[in-house]
């Protein structure tokens, strides 16, 4: 990871934590409810004269999961930050590569005034990108992906649909989707969607997000979020998916597990792939996408 980057997100915890103590220590009640979740996870293998093989190999991952939502009369405010980053090394050589195993930046912030009974006038802006460059396997020279290559911009209108506190749906008919490429290569080769040359595309259409989080068993808790986006004006039927999923469990008061699991599925995104089982990519499409990671490490919660 690069060094200006490392800074940014301890920087972006430090505000959180900072925000949450300063709340505390106030005498006056705060209209304001912070929470969240960090995890740093580290696995390592190593072998010697081992007659069964096997390589050596270090893998750590981390995650934030931080929110400030604000209540007051009939006016709500809910931020979401989600972060993570993941790096595995393997082999006995000095000069082996750190491959990236996640990597993630996802904010929203959404605004609420009350209209009548659960239901809200919301509008929503969301941002999404990655820390640092991305390549398919570990011994590709190629980057797939960088820094707002891509990166998404979405900007929403709607209502919100708030029946408990831990759930929230967001549907909204007046949507704009941006996707930035901004990486000179992955724009030229037309990469997320963009055409040939050009550093962004813009989508209209309808959006719909649904959040879930609830403790359970005392020491469990479960966050779940889905994102549906469909493009008015180019195939509107084929609607993108973006499901995340977190479960974590606590230990003791320093180390818990997570699971993290994704699926994620957009039109515009061509995957290559093998069509007829000769392990040769000979063709390319929309395809649907998992992601999940299992980890036991120190964690902090509030």
């Amino acid at each position: 990871m690069k060094t200006k980057k490392l800074f940014y997100i301890i920087g972006v915890l430090l505000t959180f934590f900072n925000l949450k103590i300063t709340a505390q220590q106030d005498s006056i009640k705060s209209n304001w409810k912070f929470s969240g979740i960090t995890a740093l996870n580290i696995s390592q293998i190593s072998f010697s004269n081992w007659a069964a093989g096997g390589d050596n190999s270090i893998n750590g991952n981390s995650f934030a999961k931080l929110s400030a939502n604000y209540k007051k009369n009939k006016s709500t405010w809910d931020n979401n930050l989600d972060l993570g980053y993941g790096l595995m090394k393997q082999g006995r050589k000095e000069n082996s590569k750190f491959f990236k195993t996640d990597d993630r930046i996802d904010f929203a912030s959404k605004y609420g005034k009350f209209a009548f009974e659960q239901w809200y006038y919301s509008a929503l802006i969301s941002f999404k990108t990655q820390f640092t460059e991305g390549y398919k396997s570990i011994n590709d020279t190629i980057k797939i992906s960088d820094f707002m290559s891509p990166g998404y911009l979405n900007i929403s209108i709607g209502m919100d649909y708030k029946p408990v506190e831990k759930l929230t749906i967001l549907i909204s008919p007046v949507s704009g989707k941006i996707t930035f490429v901004m990486d000179s290569i992955l724009s030229f080769a037309g990469a997320f969607g963009v055409k040939s040359g050009e550093t962004f595309r813009k989508e209209f259409g309808g959006f719909m997000k649904i959040q879930y989080k609830t403790d359970f068993f005392k020491n469990m808790s479960y966050s779940t979020k889905i994102e549906l986006f469909s493009n008015y004006l180019h195939k509107p039927q084929n609607i993108d998916v973006n499901w995340d999923n977190l479960l974590t469990l606590k230990i003791n008061s320093l180390f818990n597990a997570s699971f993290q699991y994704t699926l994620l599925y957009d039109d515009d995104i061509k995957i290559k792939y093998d069509s007829n089982g000769d392990n040769i990519a000979d063709s390319e499409g929309a395809r649907l996408q998992s992601r999940q990671i299992f980890g036991i490490g120190l964690s902090y919660k509030f």
